[in-house]
């Protein structure tokens, strides 16, 4: 009997009308064009601007992509796995709300939050609970409305990240297909660099914490950036050691895409050549918990049964690390 392994085998995605372009930046911020594209690759994101519509609508809005374009049946859904750093509210489970909407009645469902890790960490949980044979369909849904915690008054921040969600959908595989391998890590020392002071169990709400704006994202952007560069590529680096890949083996890098200059690095260490490398970054900017499954939906004409993909994220805390999986379909 072959081993049971769990494959990707539909991609959804979502991403709001609204394109907040570096030029619009430009009169919000002391900013420009030039710099935003030289430091990150980014020329526009897009912004969920429609007041009472949080994360939950663009997952609800992915999900339903993926069950239109692979023909689900949201009732045979075993398993909601919501990834996302903002959640709809602070105690009930976003990702509950949105396997309901969805129509996934016979699934039971829950966040996980690993910042830009989330939907990588999310991958790992995924093929665990199908390689168990306990489940045969998992929704994995990446999403974050990143502009609900960005202070628009920030240069730092505010060019950075967009809000998106994307989706896939895992299930048994019998030929070797799906996830090979995982490398994850986590260190605590990555607190302080990029965090939001308030509104947690430490600082909780109050008028002065909103009034000093610590319910904002910060980063520390050389520090973030001098870990994210080292620890995606070691990562990367070392799952193709382990799996006795080279270079020439590898059909796609898909990379969080968090900066171009960190893509790149990512890419190079491991010495793959620029067409491997798929890259939307200068679409949607970093949209966190959904820069990943993004990357399979724009670019799921390209992948061919059986192809290699190296899989790469960094997110704060610090979370990060990489997952080889062999892709186990070709596009109708």
């Amino acid at each position: 009997m072959n081993k049971i392994t769990a494959a990707i085998t539909a991609v959804g995605a979502y991403v709001p009308d609204f394109v907040l372009s570096n030029e619009v930046l430009e009169k919000m911020v002391d900013t420009n064009d030039e710099w935003i594209t030289t430091r990150t690759g980014i020329k526009e994101r897009r912004i969920l601007k429609e007041k009472g519509k949080g994360t939950s609508y663009l997952a609800i809005k992915a999900a339903q992509n993926l069950i239109s374009r692979g023909n689900i049946n949201p009732a045979e859904i075993d398993l909601v796995i919501m990834a996302t750093t903002t959640p709809d509210l602070p105690v009930a489970a976003t990702g509950v709300y949105v396997a309901t909407q969805i129509g996934a009645v016979n699934a039971f469902a829950y966040d996980l939050q690993a910042a830009c890790s989330s939907f990588l960490f999310g991958m790992s949980n995924a093929a665990a609970y199908i390689e168990s044979g306990k489940y045969k369909k998992i929704l994995l849904i990446g999403a974050d409305k990143m502009s609900s915690i960005i202070d628009y008054t920030d240069r730092a921040t505010c060019i950075i990240f967009g809000d998106g969600a994307g989706a896939v959908l895992f299930e048994p595989n019998n030929e070797g297909l799906g996830l090979q391998d995982e490398l994850l890590k986590t260190d605590g020392i990555g607190r302080d660099y990029l965090k939001i002071d308030a509104g947690g169990s430490l600082l909780p709400a109050s008028k002065e914490t909103v009034e000093n704006r610590q319910h904002f994202v910060f980063q520390d952007g050389k520090t973030v950036f001098k870990y994210a560069v080292s620890g995606m590529a070691d990562v990367s680096e070392k799952i193709m050691e382990r799996n006795n890949l080279r270079k020439e083996d590898i059909d796609w890098l898909i990379a969080h895409q968090a900066n171009k200059r960190i893509i790149d690095a990512t890419a190079n260490r491991i010495g793959l050549d620029e067409d491997k490398v798929l890259v939307n970054i200068h679409k949607y900017g970093n949209t966190t918990s959904a820069t990943l499954p993004l990357l399979l939906s724009d670019f799921e004409s390209k992948f061919k049964k059986g192809d290699k993909l190296i899989f790469a994220a960094f997110g704060g805390g610090f979370t990060w690390g990489s997952i080889y999986l062999k892709w186990a379909y070709n596009k109708q």
